[in-house]
C-alpha cells in the first residue's frame, strides 16, 4: 500500500477510535448505567465506575510490565557518542545552583560537555556566572560570555532582529557564542532576558551539529552520576527513539506540606502514568529537569519549536511539553527510565504551587490539540489516553456539582468517601511497586487535587493565552495571588452546594436507612483522616523544615 494511502487509512481509523472512545465515556456517564445497587440507590456500581477501574487496571499493569522491561539486563554501550548537557537559569537561588553544577561535575559520562545560558545579564545576574566559574574550573576551564542581546534581539532595546535586519556587530556576537559553546568543555552565557525558550533556544542554536545527543536540565536540579548514561543507554538501543526522560524526584519534599505531596505526586506522575505511556513508546512529556534528545532531530525542529504560536500570541511556556511534541510529530518515540534519576526544586508555598500548576495546565491544553494532529503516527494507546486525561476533568466538574446540588448530605458524603478509596487504591499499588510505605500519602494528594487543582485546570482553560514563566525566580520568591481566584470561586460554589442541601435535607426527615449510613460514613470517613493525620505526623511533620535530611540520595550531597 503508498505510503500516502497508509497515511489517510491511519488517520481514518485513529480518529474513528477517539470517537468511540469518548462516546462510550459520555454514554456511560449521562445515562448512568449501573449494574448493582441497593434498594434505594444508596450504594451503587455502574458502566462509567467500571470504566474507569479498567483504566486504572490497564494504566498500572503497563506500568508494571515497563518497570520489568527496564530491570532487564541491557547490552554493554560504547561511550564514544558525544552528548552536551544544557542547563537553564534564572534568579536561580545560590545553593541551589551550586548544588546543581556540583551534581554534574560528578556524572560518570566522559567528554560531557556543559552549557549554562543564564536568563538575564544585568548585575545582578552576575552571581550565577560566578558560581560557574567557581564550581566548574575558573576562567582557565570555564569559557563565560555576557551578551548584551540574545538570538533574537541585539540588545539595543528596540525589540527583536529579522533575518535581513541583523546588525554586524550582532552577527558577530552570535558567532562568538557559538565558538565559545562549540570550543569549551564547559561554558556559562549571560544573555539578555526573553524567558527559558529563548535561553534554551541558545543553547541548542549555538551547538549546531556539533554533539549526537543534547540533555537538558534547569538549575535547581541535582543529578544521579548515572543519569546521563541510563539515558543514553535507551536512545542507543532503538533508532526510532527519539527523546528520553528519567525520574524526577523532589530536592526539598521535606521543607513543607505542599512539597512533600508534590513528591509522592511526582513519583505517582513519573513511574506510572509516564512508565505506562513508555511501554507504548509515546510519553507526552519529557521534563525539563532531566531529559535528553536526539541532536540530529532537534536541529530539524529548532526554528518551528522556538517559533511556536498560539491564538495569534507567541508560546512563552510549555516548552518541554512541545519539545517532546515536536519529537512525536515525526513519528519517533519518547521513553522513560526509572534508572535515570535527579532531585528538583518544587514550590513550598501553596499559592506558588498553584501557580505553577496553573501554568504547567495551560501548557497541556494547548499541546493537546497539537499533540492529537499525530495520533495517527503512534499507538492507539496515545490517542485512547489524551482522550480520556483531557476530557475527565470536566466530567469531574459536571460530577461534583450534580453531586453537591442534589439535596442529599449523602450524595456528598458518599462522593467524598469515593474519591478517598479511589486514592486509597492507588497509593496501596504505589506502596508495592516502589516498595514503600510513604506512598500512602498518595491519597492525601486526592483532596489537594479536587479542592485546587481541578478549578486551576478550569481556570488555565479560560485564560490559556495569557502568558508569563508562572513561577518566580527562586532567589527572590514573588507570590501571585491571581492563582486563588479559581480556588476561592470553587470553595463559593462547593459551599452553596452544602447550603443548598442542608436546606433540603431540613424539610423532610432521614429515613432510618440514610441515618445509619450517614453516620457509619461519617465515622469511616473521620477514621481515615484521624489515621492519615498520625501516620503523618509520626513519619514525616518531624522531619519538615529539616534542610539536612531531604538529601538522602547519595548524589543530593554534591
Amino acid at each position: 500500500m503508498p505510503s500516502h494511502c497508509r497515511n489517510t487509512l491511519n488517520i481514518v481509523v485513529t480518529t474513528l477510535f477517539a470517537a468511540v472512545v469518548l462516546f462510550t465515556i459520555l454514554l456511560a456517564y449521562v445515562t448512568g448505567y449501573q449494574f448493582i445497587h441497593t434498594e434505594q440507590h444508596h450504594l451503587s456500581f455502574g458502566l462509567y465506575g467500571a470504566f474507569l477501574s479498567l483504566h486504572l487496571f490497564l494504566q498500572s499493569l503497563f506500568a508494571f510490565l515497563e518497570h520489568r522491561r527496564m530491570r532487564s539486563p541491557s547490552r554493554p554501550q560504547h561511550l564514544r557518542r558525544s552528548v552536551a548537557l544544557c542547563i537553564a537559569a534564572y534568579q536561580e537561588d545560590p545553593d541551589y545552583l551550586r548544588k546543581c553544577l556540583r551534581s554534574v561535575r560528578r556524572i560518570s559520562f566522559p567528554g560531557l560537555k556543559v552549557i549554562l545560558v543564564v536568563d538575564g545579564n544585568r548585575p545582578e545576574d552576575h552571581y550565577m556566572m560566578d558560581i560557574f566559574q567557581e564550581v566548574m574550573g575558573g576562567a582557565d576551564q570555564a569559557g563565560s560570555m555576557v551578551w548584551k542581546g540574545n538570538y533574537h534581539s541585539d540588545g539595543s532595546g528596540g525589540g527583536g532582529v529579522g533575518g535581513g535586519g541583523r546588525s554586524t556587530v550582532h552577527m558577530e556576537e552570535a558567532a562568538r557564542v557559538a565558538r565559545l559553546v562549540r570550543g569549551c568543555r564547559y561554558s556559562c552565557v549571560m544573555q539578555e532576558w526573553g524567558g527559558k525558550r529563548e535561553v534554551m533556544y541558545t543553547a541548542f542554536k549555538a551547538l549546531g551539529d556539533s554533539v549526537d545527543y543534547v540533555q537538558v536540565c534547569d538549575s535547581d536540579t541535582v543529578l544521579d552520576p548515572a543519569c546521563t548514561i541510563e539515558m543514553l543507554k535507551i536512545l542507543e538501543e532503538d533508532p526510532m527513539v527519539g527523546g528520553v526522560g528519567g525520574d524526577v524526584q523532589i530536592l526539598n519534599k521535606y521543607d513543607s506540606w505542599i512539597s512533600f505531596l508534590s513528591s509522592v505526586r511526582y513519583w505517582m506522575a513519573f513511574n506510572i502514568e509516564r512508565a505506562c505511556q513508555s511501554y507504548f513508546g509515546c510519553v507526552q512529556c519529557i521534563s525539563g529537569p532531566l531529559g535528553m534528545y536526539r541532536n540530529s532531530l532537534l536541529q530539524r525542529f529548532l526554528e518551528p519549536w522556538y517559533h511556536q504560536t498560539f491564538l495569534g500570541s507567541k508560546c512563552s511556556f510549555g516548552d518541554d511539553r512541545h519539545l517532546t511534541n515536536r519529537v512525536l510529530s515525526f513519528g519517533y518515540k519518547t521513553k522513560y527510565t526509572a534508572r535515570s534519576q535527579c532531585q528538583t526544586e518544587t514550590p513550598t508555598q501553596y499559592l506558588r504551587w498553584l501557580n505553577q500548576q496553573t501554568r504547567w495546565s495551560k501548557s497541556y491544553f494547548r499541546e493537546w490539540l497539537y499533540n492529537a494532529l499525530w495520533f495517527h503516527k503512534h499507538s492507539l494507546w496515545m490517542t485512547y489516553e489524551s482522550v480520556v486525561t483531557g476530557f475527565f476533568p470536566f466530567f469531574l466538574v459536571a460530577t461534583v456539582i450534580h453531586l453537591f446540588y442534589r439535596g442529599r448530605l449523602w450524595n456528598i458524603l458518599l462522593f467524598l468517601l469515593t474519591v478517598q478509596l479511589v486514592g486509597m487504591v492507588k497509593a496501596t499499588y504505589a506502596c508495592f511497586l516502589r516498595g514503600s510505605l510513604v506512598m500512602i500519602f498518595m491519597s492525601l494528594y486526592s483532596l489537594l487535587y479536587m479542592s485546587s487543582l481541578l478549578p486551576a485546570k478550569i481556570f488555565a482553560l479560560l485564560t490559556i493565552n495569557k502568558a508569563g514563566w508562572g513561577t518566580s525566580g527562586r532567589r527572590k520568591i514573588v507570590v501571585n495571588l491571581i492563582g486563588a481566584v479559581p480556588v476561592t470561586v470553587w470553595t463559593m460554589v462547593l459551599l452553596g452546594g452544602v447550603a443548598y442541601t442542608i436546606y433540603c435535607e431540613t424539610q423532610e426527615p432521614f429515613s432510618e436507612t440514610e441515618k445509619a449510613l450517614l453516620i457509619a460514613g461519617t465515622i469511616l470517613y473521620a477514621c481515615y483522616w484521624l489515621i492519615l493525620l498520625v501516620l503523618y505526623l509520626a513519619i514525616v511533620a518531624k522531619r519538615c523544615n529539616k534542610r539536612e535530611e531531604q538529601y538522602h540520595l547519595p548524589y543530593a550531597e554534591a
